[in-house]
Parts: C-alpha cells; structure tokens; sequence
C-alpha cells in the first residue's frame, strides 16, 4: 500500500486484489490430480454414489461473507514478506520478537488498523482476528490482547476521556498493553481477586497493592517483554468513618503504567516476571505482575459503571456490587466471541491439510490392483467426514454469534445482553473442546506424517489447547449455559418471557416432552430422516427431557444438601445439558443458512454436509433416543446406515468443500496438504 493511501481503502478491492481473486478462483476449475477419483477407485463396491457437483466459486463467495478483501490483504502481506514468517524451528526469545515484528508489520506498513472496528464494527475486527490468527497463532493472541482485551477493556469499560488520551496509541501501537484479571490463585472466580485498590483522598490517587503471593497477576500477556500498560481489575477499597475503616465496593478495572515510555523498565513499585516457556504460544511473553503501593491518578479508574468522587464519595448508576460486576464482565464478552470464531478458523486449516492428504495418500487395495486413497476407507471417512461436516455448522452457528454481538454492541438491549452472554460461553466451549479434540484426530489420521512439525499439526494442537482455558474454562462456561437454561425454564412457569435463542423451550415442555408418537419412532425412510424438522426435533427433544430432568433432580437433593452440594451432585448432568443446547443451535443455525443459500448446487452440498452433521450427532447419543422409545430400533439402524452411506457422499466432494474454504497455500503450508508434486517437495525439507 502506498504510504499516502488511507485506511478508508481497506474496504475498497483493488484492481490487483480482483485479479488475484480471478488467479485463485481459477484454481478451483482446472482439475487437481489427486483430487480426482481414479479408475481403479471406481472398482469399490462399497457405498457407490452419484457424485455431486459442486459450484467451488459460490460456494466459496457464500462462506467467506463481505470482508474477505481484508483477509486477503493481510494473507497477501504476509506471504510477500518472508521475514515476518514464523519457521518451524525458533526459540521463544526470537518468536516473541518476531511476533512484535509481525504485529508492527500489519499495522504500520500494511496499514491494517483493527482498533476502531472493536465497537464500530464487529464483524470486520473479527475476520481480521481469523486472517491474523491463521499467519500465526502467537501473533492472534497478542493481536487480541493488544486490541481486544487491553483496548476493548478502555473502549468499554472505559469513559470518553480514557478513549480521547489512549485511542489513538492503542491503535498505532505506541501505547503496548496487559489485561491483567487472572491471579495466582484466582482464575474462574473474578469476584475473588485479592489486588486492592485503595482510594487515598489526601493526594486523590489509588494506591495498588498485591497483598500476597496469591494475588500476583499470573499469565498476563504482553507483560513479560512488550507490555507498557495494564488493565488491572482490582478490589476498590475506600476509606470510611465507622468502625470497620474501610469499605470493599467489589472488583474494579484501573489503567496502570508498569514501564517507562522512554527507558521501558519497570516502573518503580512494580515487579515484573516471565512466566517462561510454555505448551505452546510462546511468540506471547506472558509474565506475572507485583504491585508495592503503586500510585496511579483517581482518572485512571475505569469508570463506565462506578466512580469515586474527589472527595472519595462512590457513585454508580448500578445498586449492588453484584450488578456491577456483571455489568463489567458482560462488556468483556468479546473476547470469548472471538475466541469461539477463531477456533473455528483454526479448524478450517488443520481439516484442510487431513483432508487433503487423505485423498493423496493411497495404501493397500483390491488384488492385483492400484492402491487406493486412504479417504476411501470407511474409518477414514468415520474419523474427517463428520468433523468436515462440524467445520461448516461451526461456522455458521459463530457467524450468528458474531451478528448477535454486533447487534448487542449497538442496541444494549439488557434481553440481548444475557442472551449473547449465555451463547458466547456455550459456543466457546463447545467448539474449542471439539476443536481441540479434532486437531489429534487430524494429526492421527495423517499417520507418521502428521507427526512432522512441518505439517503444523503439532504447532495447532500445542497453541490451539489453551483456547479450552483462557476467557472462562470450558467447564464453567458450560455451567453458567446450564443456569441459564435452568433460569429460562423457572421464568417460564412464572409467566415470564424468553430470550431469543432459548425460545424453542417455549413449546418444549409440552410438544417435546409429550409421549413419543410410536408411529413416528419407527419411521425410516431417507426423506423422513433427512428431514430438517425431524432432526432439529430430536435435538430438542433430548435437551428438553435433559432440562426436566435436572431441574427435578436438583429441586430433590436441594433439600438435603443444599443448592451448592446438589448442583455439584448434579454436575455431570448439568453440562450434559449445555452441550445438547448448544448442540441445538448450532443445528438450527445450519439449517437456517442451507434454506438461505441464493446457489443451487451450494445449497445441495450444504445440504448434504448438514444431513450428515445432524445424523452423525444423533447416532452418537442413540442410547438415549432409545432408552425414552424416542427412536425405535430398525429407525436407530437406518440413522447409522444412512449416516454411514453420507460420510462417503460427502467424501466425493470433499477436495470442492475444503476448497470453499479459500485457504492460501502460506496458510496451510503443509507440505502433505500441497496440490502438486507434494512429496518431492517434502523430501527436500529433510535434505534429499
């Protein structure tokens, strides 16, 4: 981009931009030769089906949505600057400053400024993460932490006089900073951090202390090496005239320098450490954070939802500690919205590369005659097809998400706040859990090839696994689902309303839990089964009795054990429960884009892929569809066979639904996953 050019042209394809889309899309109309089924293939009896065809450009045009420009401005970047690409082999010390490189790269020469579009424009900041998080996973992360959770803590927590004095050095990364909430020994439970800010009304400043060893701020990002702020959610503590001293007014976000801007040492009264090498994500300096009496301005208080006067008075539209907390918490949500979205463009990669090999690789076949590729096996098939088919429901279920949140960043409808909340927590944990277990499957079904860190597997698995942990662990993410539902399912026997995305439940209790039709449970036919409605009602139906059930079950061990000890006796049942939701409206969510796919054949294959999504995860949980007579044993049979016969439908166009994904090949960079000559090409990495 030409240094005169402005950031307003982002949006703007260029004539070079159009013609690499016209060089790409081209691709995917010149046959592939191992994409191709061979002759001898054609010999297997197994499960012959029609091939269908499939529209790759369109199909690519519905997936990629209205900001692949951007994307492909940051891939093309990055693929021309072979000094800011991570090798496979680096210490922590070079990725860490290579990450830094990247960082500055993207936003001050290829001008690529994501800041403004955290609250203007969600969507967008978002395909930018995926676009960033795919050049490097380190590099995502410190994006986020730079952008997302360091500047969206100012932007949203914040008032206009934080954003007037820090927007700007946020955006051109002058201004490098922390989120510092997690502590030593508090990570899920913010409400018990024990960093103390406390107001001292003498000199009109707070005074930041760590108390003890277990209040140090743990595994802060961006604060070992780079960092030169930190957001540090603290305990406001304020004098009084009583007998108790001082009053507690619960946790509070405060902007806090710990390095000079000109020296970049720590500021005195702050102590700083690495917290060292890691699983993965090493390109990120995570270190730990000691404050001694640190004094910062009263201004520095981030005051959207609570304030203290010069006169040490507290103020704050919200009445109780607990609303505020959860006010704060509810503007931090992004963070989990962009992690549930990423994870799935994580996904998209290490599919692509299984995916591809699969149909390279051929092993073994019928005597006398040519192998054959390994994706033409039943277990292959068992082990990729389903997750290829997740890889689409995923994406369109995070793509609503990302609509609801964009929605609630403009309207702060208070429904629509608890409703993306409960969403984004599910979805986060759901599809980095899936995830995270996919990336193993991916690395086991390329063999002793996916073991080779060159064919990244290692690398996605390492840096990908701390998504499960970081902005809420996966378990209790599930649990406030789980509450959530269970709230919903009181209100609505108290004449209440229901949230947008729980309002299937309004006719659950009565339509679902009704006694399964016995006609129906023997039904079998593929139209039957392949029926949008049949599948969506089974998937309700199972988290509707879910719901019931649990809901009974606590009530009874309430009075014996109280709410804390029935809930945790209750606990394996209960995140049962959020999964099968979720599980809902990720279905609900794909059918809802296969109707509204404008493409014939698109929306043939999205079909086909969404059959196969919902019948895979019916036949998985058959033990209960069966135990209530939900499913009769002949129909239970049918599912398996007709889940079986799509996984290899799916298989036949499986090189034109990875090819939607419009992966570039710096992305994927596997040397299995290339489209030619791909081992001669891998044997020179090893010195043949």
């Amino acid at each position: 981009m030409e240094p005169s050019q402005t950031i307003e042209d982002e949006s703007q394809p260029s004539i070079a931009s159009v013609t690499r889309r016209i060089q790409r899309l081209s691709l995917h109309l010149i046959p592939l030769p191992f994409l191709q089924r061979s002759p001898q293939l054609d010999m297997l009896t197994c499960a012959k089906a029609n091939k269908q065809e499939v529209d790759v450009a369109s199909l690519s045009s519905y997936m990629r949505g209205r900001h692949r420009e951007i994307q492909e401005k940051i891939f093309d970047f990055f693929n021309s600057r072979p000094d800011l690409q991570t090798p496979t082999e680096i210490s922590m010390k070079e990725h860490r400053e290579l990450c830094l490189r990247q960082l500055f790269g993207l936003v001050r020469e290829a001008k690529i400024k994501p800041f403004r579009y955290v609250v203007e424009d969600p969507a967008k900041y978002f395909a930018i993460s995926e676009a960033v998080g795919s050049i490097d996973i380190s590099l995502g992360i410190k994006f986020g932490v730079q952008y997302s959770l360091w500047g969206g803590s100012v932007l949203n927590l914040g008032t206009k006089k934080h954003r007037d004095k820090y927007f700007d050095g946020i955006d051109n990364l002058d201004y490098l900073g922390c989120f510092a909430m997690t502590e030593l020994h508090h990570g899920s439970n913010v409400q018990g951090l024990q960093t103390v800010a406390t107001f001292d009304p003498i000199t009109d400043e707070f005074i930041i202390d760590t108390p003890n060893d277990g209040a140090i701020k743990w595994w802060i990002g961006n604060a070992a090496v780079h960092g030169k702020f930190a957001t540090v959610f603290a305990r406001l503590v304020l004098p009084t005239h009583d007998f108790k001293g001082v009053s507690d007014m619960g946790v509070h976000a405060f902007i806090v320098p710990i390095r000079d801007l000109k020296t970049h040492q720590p500021l005195p009264g702050i102590e700083i450490n690495d917290c060292g090498h890691k699983i993965g994500l090493n390109g990120v300096d995570n270190g730990a954070l000691r404050f001694r009496s640190v004094r910062i301005p009263r201004d520095n208080l981030l005051n959207r939802f609570g304030d203290v006067t010069r006169d040490g008075k507290y103020t704050s539209s919200l009445p109780t500690i607990n609303k505020r907390f959860a006010a704060t918490l509810g503007e931090l949500v992004g963070g989990r919205v962009g992690l549930a979205h990423s994870s799935v463009g994580i996904l998209k990669i290490a599919v692509t590369i299984a995916v591809r090999y699969s149909l390279l690789r051929q092993q073994f076949g019928p005597p006398k005659q040519p192998e054959v590729s390994i994706l033409d096996y039943q277990s292959q098939q068992h082990k990729l097809m389903p997750m290829l088919a997740s890889t689409y429901a995923f994406y369109f279920a995070t793509q609503y998400l990302v609509e609801k949140y964009s929605e609630m960043k403009k309207t702060h409808d208070e429904q629509l706040v608890g409703d993306v909340h409960a969403l984004s927590a599910g979805l986060k944990s759901y599809v980095t859990s899936f995830t995270a277990k996919s990336l193993s499957t991916c690395r086991e079904a390329c063999g002793g090839h996916g073991y080779a860190a060159v064919n990244r597997f290692g690398t996605l698995r390492n840096d990908h696994d701390i998504f499960q942990t970081f902005e809420g662990d996966n378990t209790v993410l599930l649990q406030q689902v789980a509450a959530d539902l269970l709230k919903q399912y009181k209100d609505k026997f108290q004449g209440g309303a229901l949230s947008v995305t729980w309002n299937y439940l309004r006719e659950s209790m009565s339509t679902y839990l009704s006694q399964p039709n016995p006609v129906t449970a023997r039904w079998e036919s593929e139209d039957h089964l392949r029926d949008p409605k049949f599948q969506l009602d089974a998937f309700r139906y199972r988290t509707s009795r879910l719901l019931q059930s649990v809901a009974a079950r606590l009530q009874k061990h309430t009075k014996t054990l109280g709410s804390f000890g029935a809930w945790n006796r209750c606990l394996n049942h209960l995140l049962t429960l959020a999964e099968s939701h979720i599980e809902s409206v990720i279905l609900a969510k794909f059918i809802e884009a296969v109707q509204n796919c404008p493409d014939a054949s698109s929306q043939a294959a999205l079909k086909l892929l969404c059959d196969l999504y919902a019948l895979d995860r019916i036949w998985k949980d058959i033990g209960t569809y069966r135990n209530v007579d939900y499913v009769a044993p002949n129909k239970a049979k049918a599912i398996n066979k007709l889940t079986q016969y799509l996984s290899f439908q799916v298989r036949n166009i499986a090189g034109e639904v990875i090819d939607a994904f419009d992966l570039p090949p710096y992305i994927l960079r596997a040397p299995i996953a290339m489209q030619s000559e791909a081992y001669s090409q891998y044997t020179q990495l090893v010195g043949f």
